[in-house]
């Protein structure tokens, strides 16, 4: 997907289409991620539909509960998706930063002489 280090590195436009798929590729997985909270905190944790985008946007966010939880079921809920949630989140920053890091070092790795060229 990236250019090695032996080869010159990748056209602005390149690192542009490479940086747009990775956000929209983070949008997409954080969307899913969000749905399934809003789902279990829906049907699991009894709350509507509002309160349940409120309650799994902030724990996706890393913010915490909103909302007090009533039964077992829900906290079991809420703590898996909590754990999901700082997976998810460390998944994200990684898909996103991944050519901009890439991009980083391959300037930083890169001869005098292929600069030139």
């Amino acid at each position: 997907m990236f250019e090695r280090k032996h080869e010159k590195i990748a056209p602005v436009s390149v690192f542009a289409k490479r940086m747009a798929g990775s956000v929209a590729l983070a949008g997409i997985l954080g969307s899913i991620a969000l749905s399934i909270g809003i789902a279990g905190y829906h049907w699991i944790a009894g709350f509507g539909w509002v309160d349940s985008i409120l309650e799994a946007s902030m724990i996706l966010g890393g913010m915490g509960p909103a909302n007090q939880l009533a039964t077992t079921g829900a906290k079991l809920f809420a703590s898996g998706y909590a754990l999901f949630s700082g997976l998810v989140f460390i998944a994200l920053m990684g898909i996103v930063l991944g050519p901009l890091v890439h991009r980083m070092l391959h300037k930083f790795h890169m001869d005098e002489e292929d600069m030139e060229k």
